[in-house]
């Protein structure tokens, strides 16, 4: 049976230790590049919602390791208004291996698997983003050498990213802590979900003082993302106090890392002197969306 990637919990907790071995393997002989396993294999990139650094991740990292990927912009399929999402699932897999998608809306991307006969990678919807949390565990992973029971205090809108995050608290234990506005938590249910799991510890907080304290990693994101850029004058009122900067860093008491999934708005969300600090690892987590994706399709397509 083909395997689709659509949520983090598509892997259990013994595939996403594996998968960090693995992908940190993979990382070193792709910049050998001695290792095609993708020889002959096409890859489709649907993308209804644009990014740069998803679009160069997939295709870069597709290349490299002998495969050819191919762009499908908005214009080039009007997914779910010009035509159909059950029947670009059912062309597309006539043409190719594999199939990202970069949607807004979540149950298109179920449909998409759904109808596909190849797998499907979500490389993001409005609801989650699977790849970057699984990009962002594997930098974690390389730092400090450990994931088990580590803090991660997400500071800002709980959306998409957090919603991926309280996912993987549901298979492997962790300490996560999304720090937002009154008005701005995560879907209650993806919150339900992890804490049923019972081998993390969920805590959803307004408190910026306390919310950070003990905190392994901070972590943040733009405080209006896409299509809700109409919402940003207001949301930077709200937000105001969620900055992220050295006051709030030095307030945890421990030699904490910064991460951001980018694009960063500097000077909102986070300063300057915090992206820049040597505890910021926010460009190795960027790298790392290329290897992290590079594992997970070697993996699907059962070239590991």
């Amino acid at each position: 049976m083909k395997k689709d990637f659509i949520h983090v919990t598509d892997f259990d907790q013994k595939e996403i230790y594996e998968f960090l071995d693995f992908a940190i393997d993979l990382k070193k002989r792709v910049n050998n590049n001695d290792y095609k396993p993708f020889s002959g294999k096409s890859l489709a990139m649907i993308f209804a919602k644009p990014s740069a650094r998803t679009r160069v991740s997939f295709e870069t990292g597709f290349y490299r390791l002998g495969g050819h990927a191919l762009y499908l912009g908005p214009n080039d399929i009007g997914i779910g208004k010009r035509e159909a999402v059950k029947d670009i699932a059912r062309v597309l897999s006539r043409y190719n291996d594999i199939i990202m998608a970069r949607l807004f809306d979540h149950k298109h991307i179920i449909e998409l698997a759904q109808n596909s006969s190849v797998p499907v990678i979500n490389g993001l919807t409005d609801y989650n983003h699977p790849c970057q949390i699984m990009a962002d565990i594997l930098t974690v992973y390389e730092h400090l050498k450990n994931i088990d029971n580590i803090k991660i205090v997400y500071v800002g809108d709980g959306n998409n990213i957090v919603h991926s995050w309280l996912r993987l608290a549901s298979i492997i234990p962790l300490h996560f802590t999304c720090l937002c506005p009154e008005g701005y938590e995560p879907d209650q249910e993806t919150v339900k979900l992890a804490k049923q799991s019972s081998i993390s510890t969920i805590e959803i907080t307004h408190d910026t003082i306390n919310g950070v304290n003990g905190a392994d990693v901070i972590y943040t994101d733009v405080w209006a993302s896409m299509g809700q850029k109409d919402e940003a004058e207001s949301r930077s009122k709200i937000f105001n106090n969620f900055q992220v900067n050295s006051k709030m860093m030095e307030s945890t008491n421990k030699d904490t890392l910064f991460m951001h999934c980018l694009p960063a708005e500097r000077k909102r969300e986070v300063t300057d002197e915090v992206m820049e600090c040597s505890n910021s690892i926010v460009f190795d987590q960027a790298e790392n969306r290329m290897h992290a994706q590079n594992a997970l399709m070697v993996k699907i397509l059962n070239k590991a």
